[in-house]
């Protein structure tokens, strides 16, 4: 069941607060699934994940190519991120576009170092990956309330 990513629970939100690594799914042109490790952090309240990368990685590649495809206007590409913790799990889903500006960059690197408690590695070639989020999954016991938090 999916829930609105913009109104997550308190425990799927501290889920997503914690220390884990993820993965992030991106569509290749000929439209097979690419999944690799990334670090993500999550903001409800723009209803946005993030992904820092190298411009030149694949997952980049493969947003940009999605994005072209649809033209300079269209929403993005769809991906997926998601993270595991023994049978917890949670997955955002939503539609990425890749940030070049310097505010950006700099708005995901002090996210990221506030989840994972260290600064990201230097990289001159570093992007963002904005995902503008879509859906919220996650096990059950994420995505309900206790009756007190209602």
């Amino acid at each position: 069941m999916a829930m609105d990513p913009q109104h997550p629970t308190p425990a799927y939100l501290s889920f997503w607060r914690e220390r884990h690594l993820c993965t992030l799914t991106t569509p290749r042109p000929d439209g097979t699934p690419h999944v690799v490790p990334v670090g993500v952090t999550y903001d409800p309240q723009a209803g946005v994940a993030r992904v820092l990368a190298s411009r030149t990685s694949t997952k980049v590649s493969n947003i940009l190519a999605a994005t072209d495809a649809e033209g300079a206007g269209g929403p993005g590409a769809r991906v997926a991120v998601c993270q595991v913790d023994g049978r917890r799990w949670a997955t955002l889903e939503g539609l990425a576009r890749v940030r070049t500006e310097a505010e950006e960059i700099a708005e995901g690197e002090r996210r990221y170092e506030e989840r994972y408690g260290r600064p990201p590695r230097v990289n001159p070639h570093r992007v963002v990956i904005e995902i503008r989020l879509t859906r919220a999954m996650g096990t059950r016991a994420l995505r309900t309330q206790a009756p007190d938090e209602a």
